[in-house]
């Protein structure tokens, strides 16, 4: 039986003492005191659960590259093969609460393709420095890396990403990322939705939760409809397959939908029994992805 988003939220964040205590100090500091509790429900927003400090150890074969490059007040970990091919570029980004790991099978899959694969690792994920981040932040680090790559004298043929990453990929592309070819992989639909879900895990009422996204958009200078497939679709040009589960219960199938209805071209790979995460190990998504970008 397919888990609800909410189920799902509710499960993303679990049922520690941890998580209790911060749901019972929200709830009462709306009372006692409202605008702390804006600032401590953004805090909490925006911080990547499980802690990143679980997968900042991974262990990596001796042919990773592992650099890392002051971004903001964090940095982004890239992984890259100095023996890869010297071919076009495919950047790979991983989604909110993930790492770079978890594109390994994929990397594989373009190197076979004779592609060169660059795993990029957000802030406040994995190895990158900081505490907290957010959809914008994503966006302005794909930007950066991609620029960054392209003065290093590569070509960026292609931008693969999951879940978060590939909401703010999408808003990247539309406005202008110098890339060839996208691929979004269960990509979420609406930054208002995860809000609302997030409002409703932790017992917020909806003015604390409309403040918090206020504060959001005013610090981070963007509104979050600009994330949305009605309003980044229309502007992304170049060949794109968007990767969705039927029975994905974090980014509906819907949301996937929206996007390959709003991009003009754009090809929907519909999986079935895969969720959110499994898709990215699966070999005959991983075959089609690397059919698309070869």
């Amino acid at each position: 039986m397919t888990r609800t988003s909410l189920e799902a939220t509710a499960a993303f964040y679990g049922a520690s003492p941890v998580t209790r205590l911060f749901r019972w100090g929200l709830r009462a500091s709306q009372h006692l005191w409202p605008a702390l509790a804006v600032r401590a429900a953004h805090r909490l927003f925006g911080t990547p659960l499980p802690p990143r400090w679980l997968h900042r150890r991974r262990s990596w074969s001796q042919d990773w590259h592992i650099i890392q490059w002051s971004f903001e007040h964090a940095c982004l970990t890239v992984y890259d093969r100095p023996v890869a091919p010297y071919g076009p570029l495919a950047l790979l980004v991983h989604g909110w609460g993930g790492h770079a790991g978890q594109m390994l099978a994929l990397a594989d899959a373009l190197r076979a393709q004779g592609l060169r694969p660059v795993l990029l690792e957000m802030p406040a994920h994995g190895r990158s420095a900081g505490s907290t981040s957010n959809l914008p932040q994503f966006a302005r680090a794909i930007d950066y890396t991609v620029a960054r790559l392209r003065q290093e004298g590569h070509q960026v043929h292609a931008l693969v990403a999951h879940s978060l990453a590939a909401n703010a990929s999408a808003y990247a592309v539309s406005r202008g990322l110098p890339v060839d070819r996208l691929v979004l992989l269960a990509p979420p639909a609406s930054p208002h939705e995860y809000t609302r879900l997030f409002a409703h895990v932790f017992g917020l009422r909806e003015t604390t939760r409309a403040a918090m996204q206020q504060r959001i958009e005013a610090r981070e200078a963007i509104l979050m409809p600009q994330f949305e497939p009605a309003a980044v679709g229309p502007r992304i040009t170049l060949p794109t397959l968007v990767v969705h589960d039927r029975q994905d219960s974090i980014n509906p199938f819907a949301d996937g939908v929206a996007y390959s209805e709003t991009i003009e071209g754009a090809r929907l790979l519909a999986t079935e029994g895969l969720g959110h995460r499994r898709l990215l190990k699966d070999d005959a998504v991983l075959g089609q992805v690397a059919a698309f970008l070869a």
